[in-house]
């Protein structure tokens, strides 16, 4: 998902009976891996929480419509609550070993996975029989849950930042919506066309408190090809040039420019309200956030448009995403692991089928027509059939996210303990935003002093 993370750095969605239970939720103990008569037994994590009832109700319909298709095969469905997206102790669960059979999991969290000795290499299991999209999924997806040409995990969502922008302010500042920004100097001279236009609204808005400044940040410096941390994760690598322009951007636009709105000290939801209101012209974001902005928010999706995220001179050397996917728990039976791949196969990577079963979504007025998740590789077999029915089916404009889909840039994750990093970087990204006498030099060099901390404490 776009929206930031708020957990703890090194843990992710647990698998374990809490919570509500729904849907013959139950967990099982390793011996008993097949039922009386005969079947083959799984437990899955992260079902829709209770309070989702049109969730539930989909999802039991496709545990019942997988169990018909594969009768020797029964799902035994586990909700944890919201704690697959805020779990508190899902280290010490993994640890102990008391995840369910097939396990949901971010894409940064591979590592403490593979630490705990609790993950199955799925390999040799990938085959047209188990997996039958699995030759399309993208490669650079699959490269996630990969580690020494062993595969851990299938990817089930994923998200990368774009920049999103609103038609109609730029329509009002004689800009063409048609052709957004593609560099920052760009993205600066459109947000003092919009802002001047259109007194009392931020050309270009910015996050930067709550963790979200952090976020953001790295998302910039990825377009300018840098990083937050050094390749071996051992040290802070954003105290550079790389570092230096993405808070002079915001700088030149906060206070030469007055481009960027008086009020600073954004979080997610601040920004996200200001822009439904028609306050905001662009922001950093992923396609999701219109959804958000429509939703949450009461904003209209005609509004809006989602372009590739910019660059310093170019489109973005790479953008910042994340998602997550299913593990196979260390132990399972050779049933229990094909088992376990052909109901995610079914449920999370068939065209028409669960997540993508878009004739159902529709009605029931879930948004269709985002292209996220896009899990499939461009021109694939698979990804013209996801695209056709997205669009046959779409209650919310595809055009909207065409400039998007069409420049699909490099994904670059979140560094590793990504939220404290985040934190501490909050501190140059308000600094800049709130002081028209900041010092950018020492913000970063502070910022990298206490990541720095961090890192050691945790090593």
């Amino acid at each position: 998902m776009s929206a930031p993370q708020y957990r703890k750095a090194v843990a992710f969605a647990l698998a374990a009976g809490l919570g509500l239970s729904l849907a013959a939720c139950s967990t099982k103990s390793d011996d008993e891996s097949t039922s009386a008569d005969g079947k083959t037994i799984i437990t899955v994590d992260c079902m829709p929480v209770g309070t989702e009832k049109e969730l539930v109700a989909n999802w039991n319909a496709d545990v019942a419509a997988f169990e018909k298709a594969n009768p020797d095969v029964q799902i035994k469905s586990v909700s944890v609550g919201t704690q697959c997206n805020n779990p508190p102790d899902f280290t010490a669960r993994l640890a102990g070993g008391t995840t369910t059979d097939v396990f949901y999991g971010y894409m940064t969290d591979l590592q403490q996975v593979l630490d705990s000795g609790q993950a199955m290499d799925i390999t040799p299991y990938l085959t047209d029989e188990n997996v039958p999209t699995w030759k399309d999924v993208d490669p650079a997806l699959k490269a996630v849950f990969t580690d020494g040409g062993k595969t851990y995990a299938l990817p089930i969502k994923n998200y990368s930042m774009g920049l999103v922008y609103n038609k109609v302010l730029f329509q009002k500042a004689g800009l063409d919506p048609a052709n957004p920004p593609k560099t920052w100097p760009e993205v600066r001279a459109a947000a003092k066309k919009i802002a001047t236009a259109a007194p009392g609204v931020a050309g270009y808005a910015e996050y930067s408190a709550g963790n979200t400044g952090g976020w953001h940040f790295t998302a910039e410096i990825y377009s300018q090809g840098g990083q937050v941390l050094t390749e071996d994760g051992k040290k802070a690598d954003f105290n550079n040039a790389m570092g230096k322009q993405v808070l002079q951007n915001l700088k030149d636009m906060r206070y030469t420019d007055n481009s960027m709105g008086s009020r600073q000290l954004l979080q997610w939801g601040d920004l996200l309200t200001n822009a439904a209101a028609g306050k905001v012209g662009m922001f950093v974001g992923a396609p999701d956030t219109t959804q958000q902005i429509v939703s949450q928010f009461k904003g209209k999706y005609e509004d809006w448009a989602v372009a590739p995220l910019p660059g310093q001179d170019g489109l973005a050397k790479a953008t910042l995403g994340g998602g997550d996917g299913y593990f196979f728990k260390k132990g399972l039976t050779d049933a229990q692991v094909k088992a376990g791949l052909k109901w995610v196969a079914f449920q999370k990577l068939t065209v028409g089928k669960g997540q993508f079963d878009y004739p159902r979504a529709k009605p029931q007025n879930y948004p269709v027509g985002l292209p996220q998740p896009l899990l499939f590789a461009k021109g694939s077999e698979t990804a013209k059939a996801e695209f056709d029915l997205r669009k046959a089916n779409a209650n919310v404009d595809p055009s909207i996210y065409t400039l998007f889909e069409n420049q699909q840039l490099p994904i670059k994750g979140e560094p590793a303990n990504a939220q404290a990093i985040y934190a501490v970087i909050d501190s140059a990204m308000s600094g800049v935003l709130t002081n028209p006498n900041a010092n950018i030099d020492q913000l970063l060099k502070t910022a990298e002093d206490k990541v720095n901390q961090l890192i050691a404490a945790g090593s």
